[in-house]
């Protein structure tokens, strides 16, 4: 690991503005990803940004009945949470799916909402990998690709984003609410947190430089029945290979977002259109742009047991 200069932050704002002065800086709170990555000289930030103390590790209520969920929440106090467990299962779900009880002692809102892909190339800096270093190439596209993108990808990136919470949160509507390094806040849609690979796969977020994130907030509930059903390769500590996230209504009308085959939570409107009509023309609309390898082509029927499994779940 390479040597690095620290600070404290006092406010978001504070810390937003310290990030814009120093390109090579990084905010850390947790740790469990950006460290794992400093160790293997993957991030190298010559500054870190602690924002421990920023006082963002609450859940509150909203004016128009949501929640709005702090950036240094835990993952355990967010999965844990009454009001959560009750009106937004999915979430919860989704949390307890990842990682184990350790981390998520320690991982937050806002590290869940940015850690970077598991994709083996980007952590293998022998390899040639667009994300790591831009121009580079992509090892992985001619590579062993088994548990990588499907859908949403491009000729420079097919990795896949990691997180089981992203894939609730997308299937909630949930936003994201930020503060700029000149004390501006935005709230972005969820939607459009996340951008695809397209030529500059390194440009992951629409966040911009030195932007912190303050806040995920969720709607009012939804009702219904929600489900998170995660496809892996061992019963627990492991990244999807296919997730589906779920909240169906009783009358069979619902939202579907699927996690394991694209840069971002996967989630098109028009499959939520077709979930009364079943798995197969859902996940048809969901896979319509697929751009599937010799590897991961078997993501496509998976998914669509997977959410038939879902939706006979949902109607039981």
């Amino acid at each position: 690991m390479k040597s690095f200069t620290f600070e404290r932050a006092n406010s978001p704002a504070e810390a937003a503005k310290a990030a814009a002065a120093r390109p090579d800086a990084k905010f850390i709170a947790g740790g469990t990803n950006l460290l794992d990555l400093m160790k293997l000289e993957i991030e190298a930030p010559r500054h870190l940004i602690d924002v421990n103390r920023l006082g963002l590790d609450t859940i509150e209520a909203t004016e128009d009945g949501g929640l709005r969920i702090g950036a240094l929440v835990r993952n355990t106090d967010m999965a844990a949470d009454q009001r959560i467990r009750r009106d937004y299962g999915v979430l919860t779900r989704a949390v307890v799916a990842g990682a184990s009880g350790q981390l998520r002692n320690k991982a937050t809102t806002a590290g869940n909402l940015l850690q970077r892909t598991r994709c083996p190339y980007f952590y293998d800096t022998n390899m040639a990998c667009n994300k790591r270093q831009p121009g580079a190439g992509c090892a992985a596209i001619e590579g062993y690709s088994r548990l990588l993108g499907v859908v949403g990808v491009s000729d420079a990136c097919i990795a896949t984003n990691p997180s089981d919470m992203n894939v609730a949160l997308s299937v909630l509507d949930a936003s994201v609410e930020t503060v700029k390094p000149d004390g501006a806040t935005r709230t972005i849609a969820f939607a459009d947190f996340h951008r695809l690979p397209g030529d500059t796969p390194e440009v992951e977020t629409a966040l911009e430089a030195g932007e912190f994130v303050t806040a995920v907030t969720l709607p009012a509930p939804l009702g219904g029945k929600h489900i998170y059903r995660k496809v892996r390769d061992r019963a627990s500590y492991a990244f999807a290979v296919v997730s589906v996230a779920a909240v169906i209504q009783p009358d069979g009308t619902g939202r579907v977002a699927i996690g394991g085959v694209a840069p971002r939570p996967w989630r098109v409107a028009e499959a939520d259109a077709q979930l009364r009509e079943g798995a197969k023309p859902a996940a048809a609309r969901l896979f319509a742009d697929a751009r599937t390898t010799e590897h991961n082509a078997f993501k496509i029927p998976l998914t669509e047991r997977t959410l038939g499994a879902v939706l006979t779940e949902a109607r039981s």
